[in-house]
C-alpha cells in the first residue's frame, strides 16, 4: 500500500486487518446456531465461552493463519466470489483499456508463477542501481521521492489530506515513518520477547540483502546499520497513544517553514519530483522531522543507501520470486504473527488485485452479490440507528443544552454510504499488462500516489470511498462526517434479510451503531458537524465525558492477554467507546422497531433479548495465536475479540436482565461504564 494511501484518510474502522479464512458450516435460518454455543458455561460468569465456545472448539486455527474468527467466514466467501470474477476476466478478451481487462491482466500476471520465478529480483534492479548512484543529499531526496511513488515507505510518509481545521481544503501531509518493524516500541523495549524479535529482525534483514547478492558477512553488518538508523527514527517517533490525539498531529506549515524545520532534507527536489504543489503542509510530528534532519547530517550517506536498499526489497518482496516471498513470510508471517505456512497464491493474488484495482473489481462484485433490496434494507437499519442515537442525545442527563444542540446537529449532518460508491473510480491512467506482476504493482502504487497528490488545492470529493466494496469492514471518517458500510460486510452472518430482527440488530445494528458512535468517541468528538477540528463542547460537558471515558479505559486496562501483557486502555479507547455506544444504541433501535409490541417468542429456548446479545458476541468469536495477540495489543487500537464480546454487554443492565444475572457475577460490573 502506498505512502499516500495510508495517510489520505483519517478514519476509525470496525476491525483490524485480518487474514482470510475458510467457511465453517451454513448459516442457520434465524441467525443463531446452538452448536456455536457452550451451554455448560454460565452466561453471567463466562459469556464469551457460553456464546462462542462451541465455535471456538470446532474451529482451530489452520496453519496458514494467525487467527481464525467469525469475520473470516464472510472474508472467505467474498474471496471465493472475487476469484470467480477474476478467473473469468483473465480468460476472456475484454475491450482494450477496460476495467475488466485491467483486473484480468493483473490477476493473470500475478498467477503466472513461472514468469515471476524467472524474473527473480530483476524487477527492482533498475531502482537498486539508482540507489547505488546516490551521491549527495539532493540525489538522496530524489530517490526517496521515487521510492514513495512506488509504494516504498522510506524515512517518512507523504500524501494529501483534508485540512483538519478547514475540511473543505485539501493540503499536503507528511508524517513519521521509515520503520521496518511494526512499531517504535519494538526498537525501544528491553523485555526478553522484544529483544528476541529485534535479533530475528536483524537476521531477516541480512538474509534479504544476501538474496540481493551481498555476501553473508557484509549483509550481517548492513543489517546492523539498518537497525541503528531505524532505532534513531523510532526514538524520535510519537507513540501510538500520543498519535490518537488529532490536535497533537496537526501543525500546518508553509513549505518554507518545513524546510527551516528540516534544513538537511531537500524539499524542493522532493516536491518537484513527486509533482506536488508547493502549498501548505500538515507536519504531523515536527520533533520527528527535526530529528530526521539531524540524522541526515550525522549518518553516513553510504549507510542511508543501505537503508534504502533494505526498504526497497522489503516492499517488493511479495511480488518477487519464491525465495523473497518465503523469507518475507518467515519473518512477517511466522515470527510476528505465528503463522505456520503461507496462503495459497490465488488468495494472495485476489487480495493484491483488490488492493490495486479494488473499485474495478468491486463493481463486478456488487453486481453478483449485493441486490438493490439489500441496499434498501441496510439503509433502513442505518436510519433506525440514527433515530435511536438522536433520541439518546436529546435526553442525556450529563450533557448541557449548548453541547447537546451541537451534537444533534453533527448527527443530522452524518452522510451514510451503503454498499458501493455512486461514481466508480477512473483507472484509465493505470496501465496493466500481463508481462510483469511486480511492474503492475509498482504502476498501481504510482497511480494511487499521484491520484492522492492531485487532490491538493482542489475541492474535497465527498463522494469518494476509502474502502473497496468487497471489504468486510466499515468506517467513520470525521473529516467528512460520514459512516461507510461496504457491501462486503452487509451479508450473513452480519446482515441477513431472512434472519430474526433481534439477530440483525445485535450484529449489523451494533456495527452501524459502532461507526456512528465513532463520531462522538474521544477522537471523533473533537470534530464538528462539518468535519473541522474544533472544540464545540462546554468545559463541564467535556469533563463529564472524560470521566465516563476513563471508566472504559480502566475496564480494558484490567483485561489480561498473556502473562505480563494487558490490553492498553488508552490505545483501544476509541474502539471500546464505539463498541459500548454501538451496542447500546442498537438495543434501543431494536426496542424502537417493535413499536410497543411484545418481543418475539423464544427460539430454541432463547428469548429475543438473549438472541440480540448472542448475535453480538458471535461477531467476535476468534481464535488467536499468541504472537498475533502480542502484535495486536502493541500496535492496534482494536481490542482482542474475546474482550469486545464481553466488555459492552457487561456494562448494560439489559444484559443482566436478559440472562438473569446477579450482582457480583463477572458480567454484572459494579462500576458500570455508561456514556450513551
Amino acid at each position: 500500500m502506498s505512502v499516500a494511501r495510508r495517510i489520505a484518510i483519517v478514519s476509525a474502522a470496525l476491525i483490524a486487518a485480518t487474514g482470510v479464512l475458510p467457511i465453517s458450516g451454513a448459516e442457520p435460518p434465524y441467525g443463531i446456531s446452538p452448536a456455536d454455543m457452550d451451554t455448560s458455561a454460565s452466561p453471567c460468569r463466562d459469556f464469551y465461552t457460553y456464546a462462542d465456545g462451541g465455535w471456538l472448539k470446532s474451529n482451530p486455527i489452520p496453519p496458514a493463519f494467525s487467527r481464525w474468527g467469525t469475520f473470516s467466514v464472510l472474508l472467505d466467501r467474498n474471496q471465493q466470489a472475487l476469484k470467480s470474477i477474476l478467473e473469468e476476466a483473465a480468460a476472456k478478451k475484454a475491450p482494450e483499456g477496460s476495467d475488466d481487462q485491467k483486473i484480468g491482466n493483473f490477476y493473470a500476471a500475478c498467477m503466472d508463477e513461472a514468469k515471476v520465478e524467472a524474473e527473480g529480483a530483476k524487477p527492482i534492479a533498475p531502482e537498486l542501481e539508482r540507489i547505488d548512484r546516490i551521491a549527495d543529499r539532493a540525489s538522496l531526496g530524489a530517490e526517496i521521492a521515487r521510492l514513495h511513488e512506488g509504494g516504498v515507505s522510506a524515512l517518512f510518509a507523504f500524501g494529501s489530506q483534508q485540512d483538519r481545521k478547514n475540511s473543505e481544503e485539501v493540503i499536503a501531509g507528511t508524517f513519521q515513518g521509515g520503520l521496518g518493524l511494526p512499531d517504535r516500541d519494538y526498537y525501544l523495549k528491553d523485555d526478553e520477547k522484544t529483544k528476541t524479535i529485534r535479533g530475528q529482525y536483524v537476521s531477516h534483514v541480512g538474509k534479504m540483502l544476501e538474496l540481493l547478492g551481498d555476501d553473508p558477512a557484509k549483509a550481517a553488518e548492513e543489517a546492523k546499520t539498518v537497525l541503528a538508523i531505524e532505532t534513531r527514527l523510532a526514538k524520535a517517533s510519537m507513540t501510538r497513544v500520543e498519535r490518537r490525539d488529532p490536535d497533537a498531529t496537526y501543525h500546518r506549515m508553509s513549505v518554507a517553514e518545513l524546510q527551516t524545520l528540516t534544513p538537511n532534507f531537500p524539499w524542493n527536489v522532493y516536491l518537484r519530483d513527486v509533482d506536488a504543489p508547493s502549498s501548505a503542509v500538515n507536519v504531523g510530528q515536527p520533533e520527528f522531522f527535526k530529528a530526521m534532519s539531524r540524522d541526515l547530517d550525522e549518518v553516513a550517506l553510504a549507510d542511508w543507501k543501505t537503508y534504502l536498499r533494505w526498504h526497497l526489497v522489503a516492499a517488493a518482496a511479495p511480488t518477487l520470486s519464491s525465495k523473497f516471498v518465503q523469507e518475507d513470510f518467515d519473518f512477517n508471517g511466522h515470527v510476528l504473527n505465528g503463522t505456520k505456512e503461507i496462503l495459497p497464491r490465488w488468495k494472495r493474488c485476489v487480495a493484491a488485485t483488490d488492493g490495486e484495482l479494488g473499485f474495478a473489481l468491486g463493481k463486478n462484485y456488487v453486481e453478483k452479490t449485493f441486490p438493490p433490496e439489500s441496499k434498501a434494507r441496510a439503509d433502513e437499519l442505518v436510519k433506525n440507528l440514527i433515530a435511536a442515537l438522536r433520541d439518546d442525545l436529546a435526553t442525556l442527563p450529563w450533557m448541557g443544552d449548548a453541547t447537546r444542540k451541537a451534537a444533534i446537529e453533527k448527527l443530522a449532518a452524518f452522510t451514510p454510504k451503503i454498499g458501493y460508491p455512486d461514481a466508480w473510480r477512473d483507472y484509465s491512467a493505470y496501465r496493466v499488462g500481463r508481462e510483469s506482476y511486480a511492474a503492475n504493482v509498482s504502476a498501481g502504487e504510482a497511480f494511487e500516489f499521484h491520484r492522492q497528490l492531485n487532490k491538493i488545492g482542489k475541492p474535497v470529493d465527498r463522494k469518494e470511498w476509502g474502502m473497496t466494496p468487497p471489504t468486510v469492514n466499515a468506517y467513520y471518517n470525521p473529516l467528512k462526517n460520514e459512516i461507510v458500510f461496504p457491501a462486503g460486510i452487509l451479508q450473513p452472518p452480519f446482515f441477513d434479510g431472512k434472519a430474526d430482527d433481534a439477530v440483525n440488530y445485535g450484529a449489523i445494528g451494533a456495527v452501524i451503531g459502532h461507526e456512528m458512535t465513532h463520531g462522538f468517541d474521544d477522537q471523533g468528538r473533537k470534530f464538528d458537524a462539518h468535519g473541522n477540528l474544533r472544540d464545540w463542547w462546554s468545559s463541564e460537558d467535556a469533563k463529564n465525558y472524560d470521566q465516563r471515558a476513563a471508566c472504559v479505559e480502566k475496564q480494558f486496562d484490567g483485561y489480561s492477554v498473556q502473562d505480563g501483557l494487558h490490553e492498553n486502555g488508552k490505545l483501544v479507547l476509541g474502539e471500546s467507546i464505539a463498541d459500548l455506544g454501538g451496542l447500546t444504541i442498537a438495543w434501543r433501535a431494536y426496542q424502537k422497531s417493535l413499536e410497543g409490541k411484545p418481543a418475539p417468542a423464544p427460539i430454541d429456548g432463547l428469548t429475543a433479548a438473549q438472541r440480540f446479545f448472542l448475535s453480538y458476541a458471535r461477531v467476535w468469536a476468534e481464535n488467536d495465536r499468541p504472537e498475533s495477540e502480542r502484535l495486536q495489543v502493541v500496535t492496534n487500537p482494536h481490542p482482542l475479540g474475546r474482550f469486545r464480546a464481553i466488555a459492552a454487554p457487561s456494562n448494560m443492565p439489559e444484559f443482566e436482565k436478559a440472562f438473569g444475572c446477579k450482582g457480583g457475577e463477572p458480567m454484572v460490573r459494579s462500576d458500570r461504564c455508561q456514556i450513551w
